[in-house]
């Protein structure tokens, strides 16, 4: 039965004054008549635009479809033909933006909510579901994969789907990469990350943990020494950027990276039960306007902070945040300073901060971007009253990799240079993909990267062999 309503299921979520004081799931989930009332909404397009909008090419339609017809484990299995982490896709990715900018039905009213159904078909599964996974054949070949995050799990899942004997190396003690030292528990339960893995871990692959490559192994070790055929590199972008101003380099001045990490990874927020303590002020300012600086936001209003403001320099049309990310800040009591920026962070004498001095900002004309500049307000100098600044401005990545490995060919932000359609680098057996060559991006992206790598790689391994025969 079709369901011509123009406007979604609303997906429940907690009150915002109750929610902003713990750090539990803000969205609740649909219920599975939730479920099939939404999925009732879809087309089921002959020709889905849908599937163009989403990186790792999840087959829509098909498992809506089952959805619909409430076939919840085939519609699981249906997604996980394309895709490793659900249950994480359903979650954090902007779909706004990729599939479901591109539904039909998104011409008159709102898009099926897609990532909504996938998230709630990954969560019925791990309740529900048949847990017996086999076995893939091995294929006799052993490839390496650096680094534990989007890119190299997903690279890591197909690769370990036509037998190869994957071992991943992650320098962390907990793999999951940004999904778990970046993105707080209120978006993304780490039981979840936990989960997606495990299931990786049922079809062979290997995970390593407290591996620096580039510190305990080199790439070119992994190759020779250790007898990889082919090494994945998927470090993402941890190497945090700062606005290189007067007083950034005061106590109660974090980098979004250290906060989150301390927070998410280290589970500052359950102090002292884990013994990871963060000092957290009256008055907090997030210096940023993306999906990093609403997570720090929201998780310093959830430690105790009495005011929390967002500074971002452009104005609200131009933040890069998810809408909705965006909106559950406001819900949440964050404030938003826009057309404002930093110009030097004053402390005490006892070097803890004490105020930041801010100039006003005014929109100038589009660059070839598209992307309106801005220039300063000469005389609108004013200062906030702040204790704890959190810089969330991007990040970049971190040298080690390029550092020890002279024949890896790296652009002027530090970024690994691939073949876009096979993310090969200039290093032969090597691919990357992910942050570590994009910088700072969205889950699904690096996602989709490992995929393409995955596939190159194979390609590659199997030319390899041909040509020994």
């Amino acid at each position: 039965m079709l369901n011509l309503s123009q406007k979604k299921v609303e997906m429940p979520e907690q009150e915002p004054n109750v929610r902003n004081k713990n750090f539990d799931e803000v969205a609740i989930g649909y219920t599975a008549e939730m479920a099939v009332e939404e999925a009732q909404r879809c087309f089921r397009c002959k020709k889905p635009l849908c599937i163009e909008g989403c990186p790792v090419k999840v087959k829509i339609p098909e498992f809506i479809g089952l959805v619909a017809e409430r076939k919840f484990e085939e519609a699981y299995h249906k997604i996980q033909e394309t895709s490793s982490l659900p249950a994480v896709c359903g979650r954090v990715c902007p779909q706004e933006s990729q599939c479901e900018a591109r539904c039909v039905r998104h011409n008159k009213g709102e898009p099926v909510a897609i990532g909504r159904l996938e998230r709630f078909v990954a969560d019925w599964y791990r309740k529900h579901g048949r847990k017996e996974t086999p076995l893939p054949e091995p294929n006799g070949k052993k490839v390496a994969v650096v680094g534990a995050g989007p890119a190299g799990l997903t690279c890591a899942g197909d690769l370990a789907k036509k037998g190869y004997a994957v071992t991943v190396f992650e320098a962390f003690h907990t793999p999951g990469g940004v999904l778990v030292y970046g993105i707080p528990e209120f978006r993304l339960p780490k039981e979840i990350v936990k989960a997606e893995i495990d299931k990786l871990k049922e079809i062979g692959v290997t995970i390593m943990t407290d591996m620096v490559i580039g510190k305990v192994l080199s790439v070119e070790e992994l190759l020779t020494d250790e007898g990889f055929d082919a090494v994945f590199i998927g470090t993402g972008a941890g190497l945090p950027s700062f606005m290189g101003i007067e007083g950034e380099n005061l106590n109660g001045v974090y980098s979004a990276n250290e906060f989150l990490t301390r927070i998410n990874l280290m589970k500052a927020y359950r102090f002292p039960e884990y013994d990871t303590p963060i000092r957290i002020g009256k008055k907090v300012a997030v210096i940023g306007g993306g999906n990093v600086a609403m997570d720090a936001a929201r998780c310093a209003k959830r430690l105790g902070a009495e005011q929390v403001s967002i500074v971002y320099r452009r104005g609200a049309d131009e933040m890069p945040a998810r809408s909705e990310e965006i909106q559950h800040a406001k819900d949440e009591g964050v404030i938003f300073e826009l057309l404002c920026n930093p110009i030097r962070i004053l402390g005490t004498d006892d070097g803890w901060i004490e105020q930041m001095e801010c100039i006003r900002m005014e929109l100038g004309t589009p660059d070839s971007s598209g992307r309106k500049s801005v220039t300063k307000i000469e005389g609108s100098e004013f200062c906030m009253d702040v204790d704890t600044v959190i810089v969330a401005i991007g990040q970049s990545p971190n040298p080690l990799i390029r550092s020890t490995t002279p024949d890896l060919e790296t652009n002027s932000r530090g970024c690994i240079v691939v073949k876009e359609e096979t993310g090969e680098t200039s290093k032969q057996g090597v691919y990357a993909g992910g942050d570590a060559v994009t910088g700072a991006a969205t889950v699904i992206l690096a996602m989709g990267a490992g995929k393409t790598a995955a596939q190159a790689m194979d390609e590659y391994l199997a030319d390899e062999k041909t040509e020994k025969e």
